[in-house]
């Protein structure tokens, strides 16, 4: 695929979803660039909010297999992985591939289960590939992760490893519709639509597997230029040692910071990066990464607002 016709595609799938996911338009270009950049997401938000049914309508535009898994408290990594199963009549072992052998993956209400269970998606998140005794499996491609959470302060609820949650390249936050988006889903209800069945909203297949690996492959020629990328590190640097920060971005944010902002430069049909682009980004790959200080969460600091004030206090490259 050709790097002008990224942005065709991009707008043909925000075209599709938006038949059926009313507003959120943030939400749903970030999960569409992370698809892009095979990269793994974070919505947190309360529940009832549209969220399964975004990656529902998702993988309807994409013609791709795709799986969701509901956490609980008694799901075990196994039923995630996979396992092994002997063979009385061969007398050999067959490994039963788990629902992460798919190309969309909807990891539903993740911080329901325990450690034991999120850490299962390690390996899966950052090598694409499956280790059980001894044997690794790999995973299809395209593969993305969108994983949900309800906010840390529901009960019931594991806070997740902060191994795991760097392996996320951008958490996305979900809040309640304003008065006109949600007129506009009780709309569907009232001329006769209903969002489960979503052959009544006609949406259809805008790209196939390999397409998706193709918009990957052409994003890598979009141009990024040294001082952007020094602009990043600058990024990074201010935040590790922001006031308000106790634990600062890896490098991982910059790599996902870079890789993202390429991909979003080709959606809006640029071959270039721009600062606006990283600064556009920045609160999706940062607010997740950033552990403030306990004295600034008790004054109600937040981690968007400290990005904000970061992004502020480091000069933008001028063109």
């Amino acid at each position: 695929m050709q790097l002008d016709q990224v942005k065709q595609v991009f707008e043909n799938a925000m075209a599709e979803i938006g038949k059926v996911v009313v507003g959120q338009l943030e939400l749903v270009e970030g999960v569409l660039i992370a698809l892009f950049a095979e990269g793994s997401v974070l919505i947190e938000g309360p529940p009832g909010l549209g969220k399964t049914l975004l990656v529902n309508v998702l993988s309807r535009t994409v013609a791709c297999s795709f799986r969701r898994v509901q956490f609980t408290p008694d799901l075990m990594p196994s039923d995630l992985t996979g396992h092994s199963i002997y063979d009385m009549k061969q007398q050999a072992f067959h490994f039963n591939q788990g629902p992460v052998f798919t190309n969309i993956l909807l990891a539903d209400e993740i911080n329901r289960s325990p450690p034991k269970t999120q850490a299962a998606l390690l390996e899966v998140m950052q090598e694409q590939q499956v280790t059980v005794d001894g044997n690794t499996h790999r995973l299809q491609r395209p593969f993305l992760i969108i994983a949900t959470q309800n906010p840390i302060e529901y009960e019931g609820t594991y806070p997740l490893p902060e191994a795991q949650v760097d392996r996320f390249m951008f958490k996305l936050l979900v809040d309640y519709p304003p008065p006109a988006d949600e007129v506009g889903i009780l709309e569907h209800y009232a001329t006769g639509r209903d969002p489960r069945n979503l052959a009544e909203f006609g949406v259809r297949n805008v790209m196939e597997s390999r397409q998706v690996l193709d918009i990957q492959q052409a994003v890598r020629q979009v141009i990024v230029e040294p001082r952007l990328l020094t602009y990043i590190v600058e990024i990074l640097a201010a935040a590790r040692v922001w006031g308000s920060v106790n634990i600062g971005p890896s490098p991982r944010a910059g790599v996902n910071l870079l890789v993202s902002a390429r991909t979003l430069a080709a959606c809006r049909g640029r071959d270039f990066v721009t600062p606006d682009d990283i600064k556009e980004l920045a609160p999706w790959v940062l607010r997740h990464r950033l552990r403030l200080r306990p004295e600034a969460e008790i004054e109600g600091v937040t981690p968007d607002e400290t990005i904000r004030a970061i992004l502020e206090s480091v000069e933008a490259p001028r063109s």
